[in-house]
């Protein structure tokens, strides 16, 4: 398997709806029309990325960051909003390779911080650890302001 992570386009949105579909079962139809327009939007937004990991023209996994700002953060905050795997790719990197874009997505986008619904499955907790996501009571956090030199 050859993954390649990107920034979504206008193209992948159909195979994106597919994949939420297979992935997860509370999404009614109407729900995934209304997600696939928001989608269709958020590939132009500033303040959002839509991501995909692809193997060849199959999108294996996808994710959505979506900025606001924040007074307590000190700046702007991205969300995970959405992370989905085709099921049977689960421990193939691709989630991994998918936070990570995220992150970075988020770092060049001036972001102080990204946070993460917690995973529902208690194997998955280990994943976001790993790639410096924090417990913060009912979200995961990941800091991505620069260290601060030690006042003299």
């Amino acid at each position: 398997m050859e993954l390649q992570v990107r920034e979504a386009r206008l193209t992948d949105i159909d195979r994106i709806r597919s994949l939420i579909e297979r992935t997860d079962r509370r999404w009614s139809a109407d729900d995934l029309s209304a997600a696939a327009d928001l989608l269709r939007q958020l590939v132009y937004l500033p303040n959002a990325a839509v991501v995909v990991a692809l193997d060849g023209r199959q999108v294996l996994g996808m994710a959505v960051l979506s900025l606001r700002p924040s007074v307590a953060a000190g700046g702007l905050v991205g969300t995970l909003d959405i992370l989905a795997v085709e099921p049977g790719h689960e421990s193939a990197g691709v989630a991994e390779a998918l936070i990570n874009e995220v992150v970075r997505s988020a770092r060049n986008k001036g972001c102080m911080l990204v946070e993460a619904t917690p995973p529902d499955e208690p194997a998955e907790w280990g994943r976001f650890e790993k790639l410096g996501f924090k417990d913060a009571g009912t979200r995961l956090s990941h800091s991505l302001a620069a260290q601060r030199a030690p006042a003299r």
